[in-house]
Order: C-alpha cells, then sequence, then structure tokens
C-alpha cells in the first residue's frame, strides 16, 4: 500500500479513531448482516424426523415438514436462500445414481415443497451425484474405478434440469467435472428457464474438512478410504483456481463458490480482486466441527467468534457465505432471542 503523504507519529495516532464506539463504526469498512448467509441444511424422508449428526453438534437431518417450519423461521430473520443437501438411504443409492434425476425425488419433493409454503425464499440445490452413488464418488466409474468426467456430465444435466423443473431458484455444481456449467446453461436454455442461475463450485478443494458434511449426507461410509484428488483441486494451488473460475464464468455460470472456506480466504480474495464477480464462500462442516469442539469446551466464546469468522469472509472479498451457523448468527445481528 502507498500514500500520497507519509503518515507518521504523532501527527497521526492510529488509536485516535478507535478511542469510541461511534468512530469505530464510522470507519468501520465491512459490515455483516443476515443477507449474507446461506444456510445450508440436510433434509431425510419421513415426517416428523430430527437426525441429530454426531460429528456436527447442533446440526440436524430433518424431514421436510420440520424443514419447512425451520426454513420459515430462517426467513424471518433476513436470511435470504437455503442449499439443500440430501440424506439419500441405501436402497436410493446406485453404480450410475439414477435416484438423483427423479423427478419425485427427496429434492424434487422438497423444492416443490419449500417454493410452495416460502416463494420469496431462495432456493438452492446441489448438484453432485456422491450422495446417489454406491461407492461415495461424485461421478461415474469406469471399470478401474476412474471418474469418467463426459459420462458423469450426462447424468449432472438430467439431475441439474430436474431441479429447475422443480423450481429450484439456483442449481450448483458441486461436482468440478470439467465442462459441466456450460452443458447444464445449454439444457436450462433449451428448456426455457433462462432465469435458473448457477452457483458453481468453481474452485473446490480435494480438502479433509469435509468428514463431518459426509457422515451428514451418509457418504463416508461409501466412500471409504478413497479421496477425491483426481477431480477437485490440489490444496497447494492457486492460480489454478481463477483458470477454474473463469473457465466457468465463460460457459454461464452467474456466481462462484469457493469451497472450503477460512483456509482459503486469499484464494476468494484473488477471485474477487480479479474477476470482480459475485463470490461466495463456503464454511464447511469441519470449520463448523472445529468451532463448535472449542465452544463446548469453553475455549472460545461462541458469538463472538461465530460473528468474527464470518466477518472475515466479507473482508476477504465474499459476497456471502454458506455458513451452519447461519440462524445463530442471524439471531446475534438482528438481537432476537
Amino acid at each position: 500500500m502507498s500514500f500520497t503523504t507519509p503518515r507518521q507519529f504523532p501527527a497521526t495516532r492510529m488509536r485516535r479513531m478507535r478511542r469510541d464506539a461511534f468512530s469505530r463504526r464510522l470507519m468501520s469498512e465491512n459490515v455483516l448482516t443476515p443477507a449474507d448467509l446461506i444456510w445450508p441444511v440436510f433434509v431425510l424422508e419421513g415426517e416428523g424426523q430430527r437426525e441429530p449428526v454426531p460429528s456436527m453438534p447442533g446440526v440436524e437431518r430433518l424431514s421436510l415438514d420440520l424443514l419447512i417450519e425451520e426454513a420459515r423461521e430462517a426467513a424471518e430473520l433476513g436470511i435470504p436462500a437455503l442449499a439443500l443437501f440430501p440424506v439419500v438411504g441405501t436402497p436410493q443409492k446406485s453404480e450410475l445414481a439414477e435416484e438423483s434425476y427423479n423427478p419425485d425425488g427427496l429434492i424434487q419433493r422438497s423444492v416443490r415443497a419449500l417454493k410452495a409454503a416460502l416463494p420469496e425464499l431462495g432456493i438452492i440445490t446441489d448438484v453432485a451425484l456422491d450422495p446417489y452413488t454406491s461407492h461415495g464418488q461424485d461421478g461415474i466409474l469406469d471399470d478401474r474405478g476412474y471418474v469418467q468426467n463426459d459420462r458423469t456430465v450426462e447424468t449432472l444435466l438430467k439431475q441439474a434440469l430436474s431441479h429447475a423443473e422443480a423450481g429450484a431458484d439456483v442449481v450448483a455444481p458441486s461436482d468440478m467435472m470439467d465442462g459441466r456449467i456450460g452443458e447444464i446453461r445449454r439444457v436450462l436454455e433449451q428448456a426455457q428457464l433462462v432465469n435458473t442461475r448457477i452457483m458453481a463450485y468453481s474452485a473446490k478443494y480435494a480438502s479433509r474438512y469435509y468428514g463431518p458434511f459426509r457422515d451428514a449426507v451418509g457418504s463416508a461410509a461409501n466412500l471409504g478410504k478413497a479421496d477425491k484428488s483426481t477431480y477437485q483441486m490440489d490444496p497447494a494451488n492457486g492460480d489454478e483456481a481463477l483458470h477454474e473460475v473463469a473457465m466457468d464464468l465463460t460457459e454461464g455460470a452467474d456466481m462462484v463458490m469457493i469451497k472450503p472456506g477460512m483456509p482459503y480466504l486469499d484464494v476468494v480474495r484473488r477471485v474477487k480482486d480479479e474477476l470482480k464477480v459475485p463470490t461466495y464462500a463456503y464454511q464447511v462442516s469441519g470449520e463448523y466441527a472445529m468451532h463448535m469442539a472449542a465452544f463446548e469446551n469453553g475455549w472460545l466464546d461462541g458469538d463472538s467468534v461465530i460473528l468474527e469468522s464470518l466477518l472475515c469472509f466479507k473482508r476477504a472479498g465474499a459476497d456471502g457465505v454458506l455458513t451452519y451457523f447461519a440462524k445463530r448468527a442471524a439471531r446475534l445481528l438482528t438481537q432476537q432471542p
């Protein structure tokens, strides 16, 4: 950073503006509001069902009837959108993930019900096959166990179209297959679903922070000791992320996602600075679990650390954050009980 006039002590005392709350507020560079938050939720079959996720204290898998009640509260708190993730039973899992595009599948029914109950609430759906595959990978395998890119994209197109036809406002491909954004955009245009937005998980890293999420959706046991490094990004790479984001934008993405969040804030900053597009980050399950462990042990103050952690995303350039803390943070920001 350069200055036209050197600022030197004692003419400049940086603490002067920190002296009182009013002046701290006047020079605050970033502001966090409920409108910056997207709430990821796990939906399961049945009625009146709540299942805690052991590795994510405070997070529950919810049946659709209970999810609608929770979604209504989220909307009242000012949260603009939910991101839906399915809990798929073993009988519905298969090698080819056919259940992912079932028009009467769990996600498709959930979208229709949520939009009927809360038409102004944004509904974002995950476009990925790992909850539906018997092997836990995000795509269709060849006979050597390698995820086939183009064959997987064929199924992702069907999945995305089924979500959009059900009424999803945003489809969010999180699979990291090459070329899938362009193909999904083409299919949506052909179906006259021109206002369905695409939130591309453009820089999704092959991270170890995803473990609790895989427990929540039931894919951890299927995946076993395998990993996703042949299609998700190497945590060592930053320049590659810019190429991925730029390609997805060229293919028709409306907004882009960096995942995980806090360990990759440098990537968020670079994407926002260099491409200046709607940029989001995901405070993933492992980040949530670490925070909750510290809170429950009394090592950190929960409320203040939650808000600080989310403000970090805004300072790094994120336009919004997917966070399991969304409702708690929104209550704190609006001072609701």
